[in-house]
């Protein structure tokens, strides 16, 4: 009967436990759910069948991109509720837009051009699932991470080490999801393959990752790498890839800024070809330590015009620590100096390009302080990085 009564006890103990779990804690197995094409506008599916390898893999390669997302927001307007596809008003007001965007980029003068859009496609957010086009909750656990370095050079620091900066920051890497969605520029992925893998590079930043279909187990999970470990198959025509043994240095977002996630996060993508010019690409986020459930985008990537992926010298021209560091150092020798005036302040941020602002440059006061190097975030000029977010 005691026996009975421990197992009992421990059985509602653990049934307790579980419920006051988050729901993505909780289903942190629930399988990926199952490919939205939403390359179709919500019309009728078009049949396709897609070009095979010589060794009989469907085709995938080429240099792809997301450029023509453009408009379409990750999340969705709450307005919208569950509609994932645009009301006919909407969308003639996207096609007009897109048109624009077409003509302003051809005739813009400058060094500086952005990608752009050539066509237009109907969803009103990436985001698919959950239903409401939302991103998940943060957990407890999740939101107790959240430090200034998720802004970077967005955000104002405080910045004492290239540690405060993000990964993109510092060259490293976008993470994968970053990688994918839509900037300013650099949206390019070239996909290529060879019998047993399949291989993604990507413009900005220049990952690549390569991704196993011959049954190969996972490396130990003792093993983490920024952008983990992939493992694929071939289910009829789509490629599903299972990512795991993630660290929690990179982040969900453009150019892979925002909250950090956690080390247990597991991706899975769907590449699918749709129409010879059209791959389906699905990526479904479970990390139960940082959301409250898992999520999943949708997104086309058409052909990257011009079929090549530019390249793209991050380190080399990468002044944004530098400067931004520089700039901090400057703002300390500042405070110090109006202290022994009597004079008070708060600490300027780097993001304050104002040089009146406070009584006048870094320095606060009559005198200006050190300055950053010309260029540096003190005076406000851009430098490498900050029109690509």
């Amino acid at each position: 009967m005691f026996t009975r009564v421990l197992v009992s006890s421990a059985a509602a103990a653990i049934i307790a436990l579980m419920a006051s779990l988050p729901i993505g804690a909780q289903s942190a197995s629930t399988p990926a759910p199952p490919l939205v094409i939403t390359a179709y506008n919500a019309g009728a599916p078009t049949p396709y069948a897609p070009p095979r390898t010589p060794w009989g893999d469907p085709d995938l390669q080429g240099v792809w991109s997301s450029d023509d997302t453009s408009g379409i927001p990750m999340q969705r307007p709450a307005n919208l509720g569950n509609e994932l596809y645009q009301s006919d008003e909407l969308w003639a007001a996207r096609q007009n837009q897109t048109q624009q965007g077409i003509q302003n980029a051809l005739n813009a003068i400058g060094t500086f051009r952005g990608d752009y859009a050539r066509r237009s496609f109907r969803q009103t957010s990436l985001i698919v699932d959950p239903p409401d086009g939302r991103t998940p909750a943060f957990t407890p656990a999740g939101e107790k991470r959240r430090a200034p370095r998720d802004r970077g050079t967005f955000g104002d620091g405080p910045f004492n080490s290239p540690e405060d900066f993000t990964m993109y920051d510092r060259c490293i890497t976008r993470g994968i999801v970053g990688s994918v969605l839509r900037v300013v520029y650099g949206n390019g992925n070239r996909i290529t393959q060879a019998p047993g893998m399949v291989a993604i590079s990507y413009e900005m930043v220049h990952d690549t990752r390569v991704l196993y279909t011959d049954g190969r187990p996972h490396v130990s999970p003792s093993i983490k790498q920024l952008l983990g470990d992939a493992r694929a198959r071939w289910e009829g025509d789509e490629l599903v890839v299972e990512t795991t043994n993630l660290t929690d240095k990179t982040s969900i977002g453009p150019n892979g800024n925002g909250l950090r996630h956690s080390d247990q996060m597991k991706i899975t993508e769907r590449f699918k070809r749709v129409a010879a010019d059209v791959i389906q690409y699905q990526i479904t986020i479970d990390d139960p330590v940082t959301y409250v459930r898992p999520f999943t985008l949708s997104l086309p990537m058409t052909p990257l015009e011009g079929n090549i992926l530019l390249p793209y010298d991050c380190h080399e021209g990468n002044l944004a620590l530098m400067q931004s560091l520089s700039a901090e150092r400057a703002e300390d020798r500042a405070l110090e100096e109006d202290l022994r005036r009597g004079v008070v302040r708060p600490r300027r941020p780097v993001q304050d390009g104002n040089p009146q602002a406070n009584g006048g440059g870094r320095g606060g006061a009559a005198a200006a302080a050190p300055a950053a190097p010309a260029g540096g975030r003190a005076g406000g000029a851009p430098v490498e990085g900050d029109q690509e977010r």
